[in-house]
């Protein structure tokens, strides 16, 4: 059964109940073997290249994505996992969300459609007594983690804005990340702060987001290009749930800069309008 996890007063994350003692697959793209690759040291203000990265994705337009959400609590941990593409110029992409298996093994749940949209979250296949043809659509500025977390995978345009609010970076190393060479920076970012540095498209959700959670910062690490183009980030957020703290690791590999993105939001007809159980 797929099940909503909590934040403070409202639905926070998409999850499936498992039991306990689930292994997880911990990655998303790959390093050739640590951070300690001993190149130099870049040059210049390491705080204002994390920050833009948002901005340089956008003169990019486009790229594809694989997303991976893992969360634990108590003895039980899942990951849900995504794949698909972004248009950062529009702010939209399409993402195959998929969920976990089951204890015994076997494909539970049918994977889940999402469309990413400026305000707005549609999934299909989300079950739960929609329908198989119909597309469930939330408002994101209505959700308390500003669907950070609730569809399974962070939004890739609000995982690079969330950089915006950085507080504290350091160089961590230079890293080969599936074949291409990229500087690590680790450090923490403020929801409030990126926020109201946030471009239009995402700022609704991140101000959700930062009065949702109860800690506005956030650790991050973030790998950049030679172009400055964001190539993986990873976010770890915490909250609390019926009183246990649930930690969720979201990573966003970003790949294939420029090749087309095609998003078509569902007609109005195509809108589920009944309730949908959690």
């Amino acid at each position: 059964m797929v099940v909503l996890h909590r934040l403070r007063g409202g639905a926070c994350a998409v999850a499936a109940v498992v039991g306990a003692g689930m292994g997880m697959t911990a990655t998303t793209g790959c390093s050739s073997g640590g951070d300690a690759v001993a190149d130099a040291r870049p040059t210049g203000d390491l705080t204002a290249s994390v920050r833009n990265a948002a901005d340089v994705l956008a003169r990019y337009g486009t790229s594809k994505a694989r997303t991976s959400m893992e969360m634990a609590a108590g003895g039980t941990r899942v990951t849900i996992r995504g794949e698909g593409g972004y248009d950062f110029r529009r702010g939209m992409g399409r993402l195959r969300v998929v969920l976990p298996k089951d204890p015994a093994g076997s494909d539970e749940h049918q994977p889940i459609t999402e469309l990413l949209a400026p305000g707005a979250l549609y999934m299909k296949d989300r079950g739960a007594g929609v329908p198989s043809d119909k597309w469930v659509r939330v408002d994101t500025s209505t959700l308390k983690d500003g669907n950070l977390v609730t569809g399974g995978a962070t939004d890739p345009a609000a995982a690079a804005e969330l950089l915006r609010g950085v507080r504290t970076v350091t160089y961590v190393g230079r890293v080969d990340l599936a074949g291409v060479k990229v500087t690590h920076f680790r450090g923490t970012t403020d929801i409030g702060a990126a926020a109201k540095a946030a471009s239009p498209a995402v700022r609704g959700a991140l101000a959700a987001a930062a009065k949702g959670f109860t800690q506005d910062t956030v650790p991050f690490d973030a790998y950049l290009d030679a172009a400055g183009r964001l190539r993986k980030v990873r976010h770890q957020f915490s909250f609390t749930n019926q009183g246990r703290t649930v930690a969720v690791s979201s990573t966003t590999l970003l790949y294939g800069f420029g090749e087309p993105v095609v998003v078509e939001l569902p007609a109005r007809q195509d809108l589920y309008t009944g309730r949908v159980r959690v």
